[in-house]
């Protein structure tokens, strides 16, 4: 599941209707996944990139945009949300009455990345497609965003959310527990809700029901 902001024009007075929510409510926004619709605004690429880097600034995450040109995408931009069909693409029982049947299309691959270096400060790893493993360290101020489960083989400091993609089984593990918030599949605790518990430790988080547990890592 993910939280889908839609703009409206002008785009400037959103932003500040934005502001005024996270004044209201300065959590809202942590450890949640976003998707960004902008269907109907016409931003051409410049606009876009510059508004994802307007709600980077506001720690909003976009991981998709949906209502693109896709040739307006890229390298500098999140892609847009994997899965469903567009409703033309869904055929009626009187179209298909003498038509072969459809065959859906396979789902993603799951794929694995593997980070051999440390994630510093101010760094946002974003991999939706499965787990993120990292040899080192995540440090305090970075952001490590995974479709599936996050390994960290050294101290986990920044913020750490697994399952973004909608995984409630997905796990966060770490040989140093001390991170800044953590989430999985859209629920979240930050390092004061989490109090002392395993800090420093090696540690393991899951769901258990609506409710992320943090245990010790034999």
């Amino acid at each position: 599941m993910a939280l889908v902001l839609a703009p409206v024009l002008p785009v400037s007075d959103w932003l500040d209707e934005l502001d005024a929510l996270a004044r209201r409510s300065p959590a809202f926004f942590v450890g949640r996944p976003v998707i960004l619709d902008v269907a109907g605004l016409g931003l051409e690429r410049e606009a876009l990139v510059a508004l994802v880097a307007d709600l980077a600034a506001r720690d909003v995450a976009v991981m998709g945009i949906e209502g693109a040109d896709p040739g307006q995408l890229g390298a500098g931009l999140p892609p847009p949300p994997a899965g469903g069909r567009p409703v033309d693409a869904v055929p009626t029982p009187e179209a298909t009455a003498d038509a072969a049947p459809v065959v859906p299309s396979a789902p993603a691959p799951f794929r694995s990345l593997i980070l051999d270096t440390p994630v510093r400060s101010g760094q946002t790893i974003l991999h939706l497609e499965g787990d993120i493993t990292v040899m080192g360290s995540v440090a305090s101020g970075a952001e490590v965003i995974a479709g599936g489960s996050l390994h960290v083989y050294g101290a986990l400091r920044g913020r750490a959310i697994a399952g973004a993609a909608g995984n409630p089984e997905a796990r966060i593990t770490c040989r140093r527990f001390e991170p800044e918030l953590i989430a999985i599949d859209g629920l979240y605790r930050t390092a004061d809700d989490l109090g002392p518990v395993q800090r420093g430790l090696p540690a393991q988080v899951r769901l258990e029901g609506d409710a992320i547990k943090v245990a010790g890592l034999d």
